[in-house]
C-alpha cells in the first residue's frame, strides 16, 4: 500500500501527519549507544542459537522494535502492511465485525467505545469494559491484532465475548453477531425544534458530512432550529484535518488548535475561517456533548467550541489524549506511528490527562451501571507510560468527576418509566428548550 494513500489514515484515538524518514531534524546515534546495540545484537544471536523452537526472524526483529516503542507512550508503534489496512477500513472503508474500538492495557484488550448503532454497541459493550475471552478462549497477553483479527470475520457469523466491567462482581458473556461496519459517522435527528447530530468518529469528509445534516436539519424545519446538540460521546477521534473542518463550521474566527513539538517542524496553528466562511449556525444556541470516551479529536472540537465561547459543553470529563501522532516511512509499506506533539485548546490549554471539563456535568444516570462504573472510569491517565500534562494535574482534579451530584438521584427505573433512555440528550435538549427568548441559561455560560 503506498504512503501516499496513506497521509488522512489514522488510529482512530490519534492525530497523525507523514514525514520523511531522512530529515536533518533527526538526531545521529550518539557513539556511546554502541555497546548497548551491541547487547541487542547479543541477544539476538542467543535467542537464534539457543531457543527451545526455531524462531523467525522478522518475528524477533518485530518484537524488538515494538519493545523499544512501548516504552515511550501507549499511541507509540510499529506499523507493518496489515496495520496500514486495518487504518483504513477504520478511517475509509468497511469491513465484517462487532464495531469496537479497543486498545492494549498491561495485556488486556481494553473497550475504548464502541461505534453507535453496532453489533457491539447494541449488545451492551460499553466504553470501560474489558474483554477476557473470545468464544471462551484466553485473548489476555496477546497481540491487540490477534484480538482484533478473531473479532472480525463473516457477516452474519457469531462471536462469543466474555466481559469484565468494573463495577460488576461476576464477568459476563455476550454473544454477538458479526455485521458489516459501515463507516457513517454523522447521523442526525430533531426533538422538537432542536436538531441533535451525533459524530460517532472523525473519518474521511465528517466536516462535509455534518454541514449536509445541518442544511438537511434546515431545510425539514423551515430553518426554524432554536437549537443545536452535537453528540460526540464515545467517539474516539480520528482524523485531525476534520476536527478543524467540523470546528470551522461553528467559528468565524480564531484558533481552533495548534501543535508544538520538541522541533519547529512539528508546530503548527489552525486558524479559523480555512475551511468555512462564516458559522453555519449563526446564533443558534448549541450544546457539545461529551463523556469519559471522547478522545483526540473530539476534544479538540470541544475544546475549541468552548473556548471560543461558541457552545456550552456538557456531560463528564473527556479521555484526556492531548498529542499527535507522526506517521514516518521505513519501508514501502511499513512505518513507525510516533508521538512527535502535544496539541493545545485556543486557550493554550493542554488536555493531555486532564480532558475537556464539561461546563455543566450530567452524569448518564440513565445507565444501571453508571454509579458502579464511574468509580472505576478508564481515561488516557490511567495508561501505563502515557505523557505526563506539563502543569501537573493534581490527582484530586482528575478524580473530581467521580464524586456523585445530588442533584441528579433518579434511578434508571424511574427515568425508563417517564420514557428517558439517556438522560445527558435528555437534559442537553431541555436545556435548550429552557433558553428561549434571550437564552438566559446559556448566556452565561457563552460569555465567561
Amino acid at each position: 500500500m503506498k504512503f501516499a494513500a496513506l497521509l488522512r489514515a489514522t488510529a482512530l484515538v490519534s492525530a497523525v501527519a507523514l514525514i520523511p524518514a531522512a530529515t536533518a531534524g533527526l538526531a545521529a546515534v550518539d557513539a556511546r549507544s554502541g555497546p548497548e546495540f551491541g547487547k541487542l545484537l547479543a541477544v539476538y544471536e542467543r535467542v537464534k542459537a539457543n531457543y527451545v523452537e526455531p524462531v523467525d526472524d522478522d518475528k524477533l526483529l518485530k518484537g524488538a522494535i515494538d519493545g523499544m516503542l512501548a516504552t515511550l507512550d501507549p499511541h507509540s508503534s510499529y506499523l507493518d502492511a496489515r496495520d496500514f489496512e486495518n487504518l483504513r477500513t477504520q478511517t475509509e472503508g468497511s469491513y465484517g465485525g462487532l464495531g469496537l474500538s479497543v486498545t492494549m492495557d498491561d495485556g488486556a484488550v481494553k473497550v475504548i467505545a464502541p461505534t453507535k448503532g453496532s453489533p457491539a454497541d447494541l449488545a451492551g459493550v460499553k466504553a470501560g469494559d474489558f474483554i477476557t475471552h473470545l468464544d471462551g478462549k484466553l485473548i489476555y497477553g496477546g497481540s491487540l491484532d490477534e484480538a482484533v483479527d478473531q473479532m472480525r470475520g463473516v457477516p452474519g457469523t457469531q462471536i462469543q465475548l466474555s466481559v469484565f466491567r468494573p463495577g460488576r462482581d461476576e464477568p459476563f458473556d455476550v454473544t454477538i453477531t458479526r455485521q458489516i461496519i459501515e463507516l457513517k459517522p454523522v447521523e442526525w435527528e430533531l426533538q422538537g425544534n432542536v436538531a441533535v447530530i451525533s459524530v460517532s468518529s472523525f473519518s474521511a469528509d465528517v466536516g462535509t458530512s455534518v454541514q449536509k445534516a445541518w442544511n438537511d436539519v434546515r431545510a425539514k424545519t423551515g430553518g426554524k432550529v432554536t437549537g443545536l446538540v452535537l453528540d460526540l460521546r464515545s467517539n474516539p477521534g480520528g482524523l485531525l484535518d476534520e476536527a478543524v473542518a467540523l470546528s470551522d463550521l461553528f467559528l468565524d474566527k480564531g484558533t481552533i488548535v495548534s501543535q508544538r513539538g520538541r522541533y519547529a517542524r512539528d508546530n503548527e496553528v489552525y486558524p479559523a475561517e480555512t475551511m468555512t466562511k462564516g458559522d453555519i449556525a449563526k446564533g443558534v444556541p448549541m450544546i457539545v456533548l461529551i463523556d469519559e470516551g471522547s478522545a483526540s479529536a473530539s476534544e479538540i472540537v470541544a475544546g475549541a467550541l468552548q473556548d471560543q465561547h461558541r457552545a456550552v459543553v456538557m456531560g463528564q470529563r473527556s479521555f484526556g489524549k492531548g498529542s499527535v501522532q507522526t506517521l514516518i516511512p521505513l519501508t514501502r509499506d511499513t512505518a513507525i506511528k510516533l508521538t512527535t506533539a502535544r496539541y493545545f485548546t485556543p486557550s493554550g490549554r493542554s488536555v493531555q490527562e486532564g480532558g475537556i471539563d464539561p461546563d455543566i456535568t450530567v452524569p448518564q444516570i440513565s445507565d444501571p451501571d453508571m454509579r458502579k462504573r464511574q468509580l472505576r472510569s478508564y481515561r488516557e491517565s490511567d495508561l501505563r507510560g502515557h505523557l505526563i500534562n506539563e502543569i501537573k494535574l493534581d490527582d484530586k482534579d482528575l478524580e473530581k468527576d467521580k464524586v456523585e451530584d445530588p442533584r441528579f438521584k433518579m434511578t434508571p427505573e424511574e427515568l425508563k418509566a417517564k420514557d428517558i433512555k439517556d438522560f445527558q440528550l435528555y437534559y442537553a435538549v431541555q436545556t435548550l428548550n429552557r433558553t428561549s427568548g434571550p437564552r438566559p441559561a446559556l448566556a452565561a455560560k457563552l460569555k465567561r
